[in-house]
């Protein structure tokens, strides 16, 4: 029900990916009427592996993550998670408002033992034709650094586990590569990172993120939501100027149709839509939070990265790595669960 368009983009997407994996159900959660009338003008009903799960409330986009959980607990978002929670659903991908995902996600779901804070987690496009996984976007803005650390473990297991790469190798986002650059932080973090079982390469700066000289970027969530929306704006920078260029005059556009085959092969490897769907990870259980403004194509890769996971085992995979990661640097010092947590009913 959420996003800036609501059922109109996530019914549509969420037929087209049945139609793609016919190995996998789907559960649409939220008011039925709404539901009921996109199902009937894509010409589909309800069926074995497509079922409407009822909520009676909705979450609205500016509405705070504190008033989410204790005035809309019959939401559709609240509803989806508790399925997670019941083990009646894999995973849950919402559109709706992030804050309110991660604060209904963490009450019911709780976070997993030996994990203090769940990190938002995307998948990026590098150069080299692979992906790099960056980890915290915007859920931590101030982290210790045994965060920072346990950040880089669920980063590697997600890569680990969906990329299928044995030992990916972890970054330490920084303002330059030498050990003696950065704040105590992140110079004690790369310590403990050094200490760990992971493949740590060291620090990587922010001009790493694209390159693909690591698997895994590990940051606080104040410095990659920047890099992330400075990334996002020059993206839509370059292809607007791209198109005002090769609309401008004759031989502009002709030179855009003889490259063609190139730009499109580009268009489509840096298409935000396809690597669309942010997981939340270090939680008991799959969620992954779609972008607000995705169209189909975009909610459908969200889907498909529930999916991917799902399938993987990510959250079991975390779990056992961070355990053995906490024997192995003596049992890091986990911060207790907020208090505001336990006192909501």
């Amino acid at each position: 029900m959420g996003g800036d368009h609501g059922t109109h983009v996530t019914v549509p997407a969420a037929l087209r990916f049945l139609d793609d994996h016919p190995d996998v159900s789907i559960v649409l959660v939220g008011m039925p009427d709404a539901i009921e009338a996109e199902l009937k003008a894509s010409h589909r009903t309800v069926g074995p592996r497509l079922r409407i799960q009822a909520a009676t409330e909705v979450v609205t986009m500016d509405e705070s993550p504190q008033s989410a959980l204790k005035n809309k607990k019959n939401s559709s978002m609240r509803v989806a998670i508790n399925m997670v929670k019941a083990g009646e659903a894999h995973a849950c991908v919402s559109a709706g408002n992030t804050g309110a995902l991660m604060a209904t996600a963490r009450f019911v779901l709780k976070t997993i033992k030996g994990i203090d804070r769940p990190a938002i987690a995307k998948m990026l496009p590098t150069r080299k034709n692979t992906w790099t996984c960056v980890l915290d976007l915007g859920a931590n803005v101030d982290c210790t650094p045994q965060h920072l650390v346990q950040f880089a473990i669920m980063g590697a297991m997600l890569v680990s586990a969906t990329q299928q790469k044995s030992r990916p190798q972890v970054g330490l986002l920084n303002i330059g590569e030498e050990e003696i650059k950065g704040n105590e932080v992140v110079k004690e973090a790369a310590e403990l990172l050094r200490q760990s079982n992971l493949n740590f390469y060291g620090n990587v700066e922010g001009n790493d993120i694209y390159s693909g000289v690591v698997d895994v970027i590990a940051c606080d969530g104040f410095t990659g939501n920047v890099a992330l929306k400075t990334s996002e704006g020059l993206a839509k920078m370059i292809a607007e100027q791209l198109r005002e260029e090769f609309q401008r005059n004759w031989w502009s556009m002709a030179l855009a149709g003889l490259a063609w085959p190139v730009l499109s092969r580009f268009k489509k490897r840096v298409d935000p839509r396809r690597y669309n769907g942010a997981s939340l990870l270090g939680l008991n259980g799959i969620v992954v939070k779609s972008h607000g403004g995705a169209d189909r194509m975009g909610f459908y890769w969200a889907l498909k990265q529930a999916v991917n996971e799902a399938s993987a085992g990510v959250t079991q995979r975390i779990a056992e790595q961070v355990q053995q990661e906490l024997a192995l640097l003596g049992a890091m010092p986990v911060a207790a669960a907020a208090a505001s947590d336990s006192q909501i009913s």
